[in-house]
């Protein structure tokens, strides 16, 4: 199958990248800048030049394909309003490419959209269609639109020893603020997941999904005192809780994330797809890393 994969060299979409040649799939990288473009053609990877930001320059690539992975965002959580829209554009236009082709589409959401008060499962819709991301998912799992949708909702932690998403925020927070902190009492749960079986879950999707399907990119679930007990032990600096009214002034563009439950259920992707995550757990990776140094 020839694949277009969006984030193509990306911390999740080099992974998946990988993975797609190893099964034996033909890639085409989306590569906005030189230095992308060389890097795929070192894995004799296709390069298309394009841009997010330019959702007309997807389309060529996307109807030359056999199939789409979509796991590139801008992550500037500064103008994250701004950047949830980019995504939503790029995927009407790759929805618009592919539409009535019946060809395989996946794309990146987030489990953070869904169910803050019970386990969250795949069979949750968005909370609202005003939650990021939210739109991207009900453009794609569309019933009249003729395509094979389907979602991957990403933890908000995907890690390795290099980086963990929105805890690599924390641990600079901490760095920089000399204390690793939690909200209140710290007892909200995140899912977390490693970065390699959160990528195998594309290919996954790509190969097996139903239309309309979601996947729980999720391993485990881990206190964001946990997590915040991890990053202290790992950069020598106090942990501390931080009251709710003062959590925007210490955790700044992420404080509307910290403070969030997020109980998430991986168990029908884990039945339906035969996933079992391997890789090391969350605060391992932590520790291990030195607070990904």
């Amino acid at each position: 199958m020839r694949v277009f994969v969006t984030g193509a060299t990306g911390f999740i979409g080099s992974a998946v990248v990988q993975n797609l040649i190893g099964d034996g799939h033909q890639v085409v990288g989306l590569a906005r800048s030189d230095e992308a473009a060389a890097a795929l053609a070192a894995l004799d990877v296709e390069a298309h030049r394009g841009d997010i930001t330019d959702p007309d320059s997807l389309v060529p690539a996307a109807r030359a394909s056999d199939g789409v992975i979509h796991t590139a965002f801008v992550h500037d959580f500064s103008n994250f309003a701004a950047n949830v829209e980019i995504d939503r554009l790029a995927v009407a236009a790759l929805v618009g490419a592919l539409t009535g082709s019946g060809k395989p589409m996946v794309i990146a959401s987030g489990t953070l959209m869904v169910s803050h008060a019970r386990p969250a499962t795949e069979l949750d819709p968005p909370l609202s269609l005003d939650m990021p991301r939210a739109a991207s998912e009900a453009m794609l799992l569309a019933p009249d639109n003729g395509l094979r949708g389907s979602i991957v909702r990403l933890a908000p932690a995907v890690h390795d020893l290099t980086r963990a998403g929105l805890v690599s925020m924390l641990v600079d927070l901490a760095r920089a603020k000399g204390v690793s902190a939690y909200v209140g009492e710290g007892e909200n749960l995140w899912p977390a997941v490693h970065r390699l079986d959160a990528a195998r879950l594309f290919n996954l999707a790509l190969e097996r999904a139903k239309p309309g399907t979601r996947l729980h990119a999720a391993a485990e679930e881990i206190s964001s005192r946990a997590i915040a007990d991890a990053i202290g032990e790992a950069l020598g600096v106090p942990v501390r809780g931080i009251a709710p009214e003062n959590a925007p002034a210490h955790f700044e563009t992420i404080a509307a994330f910290v403070g969030l439950d997020n109980p998430t259920s991986s168990a029908l992707t884990r039945e339906t797809f035969g996933w079992r995550p391997e890789g090391n757990g969350l605060l391992a990776d932590i520790r291990e890393s030195r607070g990904f140094q």
